[in-house]
């Protein structure tokens, strides 16, 4: 098996995947913006071949490079799991006539209007929602959807140039500040809990799912320097809270006609148990979540993702054994990290439960919450029983203080 990997050592889990693909015997062709030499070490000892473009932003000349770089070598994928360069894959599965995510999938997978639009024909709950390109179209959009109304970019990701508008005036302050947004969507706000449908898949078939809880929601971390994030990985997918995601999820799926790889996708329990969809991306979730997926099941899914990808299969065991909650935090004060207060008390309550524990060293500066999701560190926490889980997630989340000063 011959793979075309884009950007093997950039962003941080991207190695994890590359890692995935040699272990499952595929010979891995990287392409990246980065010298080789500047790649992690575990990459480069993964790699078949390596190529270097100038930059990714000229897609039909890297397409080119690419062409010439492996005429007259076997290409069997073309893979990719950072967003960005989605669309970049799908160009080269054309070139290559390889399976995969086509141009106009990858566009529907993107374009948060398109998704809507084919979720909603399948007979799907979404929010009301529409695209604008001018200050015209975004008014006329919101008196559709009404207040409270969300606006985002229509192919971004996370809770990047994302905004709560609860009336005019704010919808006004939200339009100029993603004024240098080319096209944005305007949404209905969707009052509930928040959570993720993950999958891995392979020919259509769903060989792993997973339903993690958001807390407290995206919006609310993106405006709140001072909360830690969690993400509790759900070891009961049947129990009342994940239960209709699930059946969403499965439903999304079917109607936009996935093939193989990650999905990720977001949607919303409403206090009247209803699932509504949010949006899904055809990659893998970031912020570290595919390593709470493992600490749920004890796999390893950058190897499971890599045989489904390559071979249609998932051989590891991926029955659920624990709840797990990933909590990541955020220092307090400016300068360098000085302190773990509360740490000791921590690992002697919790120490056996504790299943991953990475918090920036004392004496490094502190890290920019806006631009690192992990912040100054991340823990796993993980059992069987939720309600145990979520008293120790609480508790790195109000023990815990990273002080930097």
């Amino acid at each position: 098996m011959h793979v075309v990997y884009l950007s093997p050592g950039f962003p941080a889990e991207m190695p994890l995947f590359v890692r995935g693909l040699y272990e499952v015997g595929a010979k891995v062709y990287g392409v990246g913006d980065q010298p080789r030499a500047a790649l992690p070490p575990e990459v480069r000892e993964c790699l078949h071949d390596y190529l270097q473009v100038g930059s990714f932003g000229d897609e039909p000349a890297v397409v080119e490079r690419v062409h010439q770089w492996l005429r007259g070598r076997e290409v069997d994928r073309v893979e990719c799991c950072w967003e960005r360069l989605m669309y970049l894959a799908a160009r080269l599965r054309e070139r290559f006539g390889v399976p995969g995510m086509s141009m106009q999938q990858t566009l529907v997978f993107r374009d948060k209007e398109l998704m809507k639009q084919a979720v909603e024909r399948a007979g799907l709950r979404v929010p009301r929602h529409g695209r604008a390109r001018s200050r015209a179209e975004a008014w006329a959009a919101v008196e559709r959807t009404g207040y409270p109304a969300i606006v985002k970019p229509i192919d971004g990701a996370g809770s990047k140039d994302t905004y709560r508008c609860n009336d005019r005036a704010e919808f006004e302050q939200a339009l100029q500040r993603t004024a240098h947004v080319e096209e944005v969507s305007v949404e209905e706000f969707i009052e509930g809990e928040e959570l993720t449908y993950d999958t891995v898949c392979a020919d259509g078939r769903i060989l792993f799912e997973n339903v993690a809880w958001y807390r407290p929601k995206p919006m609310i971390l993106a405006q709140s320097p001072w909360i830690s994030m969690q993400n509790i990985v759900l070891r009961d997918l049947t129990a009342e809270l994940p239960r209709p995601g699930v059946q969403l999820g499965q439903a999304v799926l079917r109607a936009l006609q996935f093939g193989s790889g990650f999905t990720h996708m977001e949607w919303f329990h409403t206090p009247s148990g209803e699932a509504v969809f949010g949006e899904i991306g055809g990659r893998p979730a970031g912020a570290r979540l595919v390593h709470a997926m493992n600490y749920s099941c004890d796999i390893d899914l950058f190897r499971g993702w890599a045989e489904a990808v390559c071979f249609g299969r998932l051989s590891q065991d991926t029955r659920k054994k624990y709840n797990a909650a990933m909590v990541f935090k955020r220092a307090q004060g400016e300068g360098r990290v000085r302190e773990h207060r509360g740490l000791r008390d921590l690992l002697a309550r919790y120490g056996p439960h504790i299943a991953s524990l990475e918090l920036t060293p004392i004496g490094e500066p502190k890290r920019d919450w806006q631009k690192v999701v992990v912040g100054d560190g991340w823990i796993v926490v993980r059992h069987p029983d939720l309600a145990k889980t979520l008293e120790m997630s609480e508790a790195f989340v109000n023990d815990l203080l990273v002080v930097a000063g």
